[in-house]
């Protein structure tokens, strides 16, 4: 069982996930992640990558978001808000085509991302 954190803490996070991204710096935004980390997204099949949405790994997820960004010069994420429970963060925002997305993220001990979840609105 994951260690509580501080809601500042998960909260700082999720802003400077949303920082690293607007930089358009992957490698940033993977600093922020375990090696082990799991992420899900209905984008995933659609990028080419595995059926059934996960990706697993940090070496798989950065195949995957390094193919994205080259298909997404404009890249950029407004920030709506941040939820936090004891071990997640939940980013809210808006992309650069309009759609808002949340994002989940859990974390370990370390408080590094160890599952993330793209969530996108149905239509």
């Amino acid at each position: 069982m994951s260690q509580l954190h501080q809601p500042s803490t998960l909260a700082a996070l999720g802003r400077t996930w949303v920082e690293a991204w607007n930089a358009r710096d992957l490698e940033r935004v993977l600093t922020l992640y375990d090696d082990a980390t799991v992420m899900t997204s209905d984008r995933i099949p659609a990028m080419g990558f595995d059926a059934s949405g996960t990706v697993r790994g940090k070496d798989a997820l950065r195949a995957y978001w390094g193919k994205a960004l080259g298909l997404i010069p404009n890249l950029h994420f407004s920030l709506i808000d941040v939820f936090v429970s004891p071990d997640s963060v939940v980013v809210f925002y808006e992309n650069e085509r309009g759609k808002r997305i949340c994002e989940y993220l859990r974390v370990n001990d370390a408080g590094l991302i160890v599952q993330g979840s793209a969530n996108h609105l149905p239509h």
